[in-house]
């Protein structure tokens, strides 16, 4: 199995990404594209997605991203993020792109970007997420 064979699997283990309605739409060596359709149960009081919503989307797009560039089954674990939002979660689809700014054996830098897009197709830039992802083997539960 390739790795990026290996990423997606593992993408389509993720329950949460599934409760999300989260889909992996693009997938290259340091790179993942993430997109979540809109839903009422998805948002936070003033009726838009919820911050917690976007970060999830925006760390598995880097996640991923790193994990794409590991040797094969090759595994990785947030070490920490930070998510600046510059607009609000309006629109009908949040899209979060990754990317690896500095891949590593230990730890990848990684950066996210999350767009809304519109219903006229427009997209616009709703967050941005700078991340680093270790290499690791999780214990299996």
């Amino acid at each position: 199995m390739s790795q990026l064979d290996h990423v997606r699997a593992a993408f389509a283990r993720q329950g949460f990404m599934r409760n999300l309605g989260g889909r992996l739409v693009d997938l290259a060596a340091g790179c993942c594209v993430i997109e979540c359709g809109f839903r009422d149960d998805l948002t936070q009081h003033h009726g838009l997605f919820h911050a917690g919503v976007l970060t999830t989307l925006a760390d598995n797009a880097c996640g991923f991203a790193a994990m794409s560039l590991l040797p094969e089954g090759g595994e990785v674990l947030s070490v920490e993020f930070k998510t600046s939002f510059l607009r609000p979660g309006a629109g009908i689809a949040a899209i979060a792109r990754g990317e690896v700014l500095k891949p590593g054996r230990t730890l990848s830098f990684c950066r996210a970007d999350v767009h809304m897009r519109q219903a006229d197709g427009r997209e616009v830039l709703a967050a941005t997420m700078l991340a680093t992802m270790m290499a690791a083997q999780p214990d299996p539960r």
